[in-house]
């Protein structure tokens, strides 16, 4: 049991773990201000260029499907996959450029 809980310790408290846990934490968060900056900002503007009869886009709908609510769901997606892309692929690329450029010692 000693060794499981010293394994257990070694595992936990691990540089990455740590960093892994405050990704997501940050990551969480992020995704609420992406999804308030489309539910409150991005939404809105666009409900002026498609006016409808209740004046949000919640109510727009083909039958019964919520298109309205689609769409910004949609747009949430294509944000936060945007952000995403930017930070890990292109950050992690001028990284590896930056350090690639470096004269070897």
């Amino acid at each position: 049991m000693k060794h499981f809980l010293s394994e257990f310790k070694a595992f936990a408290f691990k540089g990455n773990m740590i960093e892994l846990a405050v990704a997501v934490i940050v990551g969480g968060a992020f995704g609420k201000v992406i999804d308030s900056l489309v539910k409150s900002v991005l939404m809105p503007l666009i409900s002026y260029l498609v006016p409808s009869e209740g004046g949000d886009y919640k109510t727009w709908t083909v039958g019964r499907i919520e298109i309205g609510s689609f769409l910004g769901e949609f747009i949430n997606f294509l944000l936060v996959a945007f952000a995403v892309f930017l930070v890990v692929v292109k950050l992690t690329q001028a990284l590896v450029k930056t350090k690639g450029s470096e004269p070897q010692k």
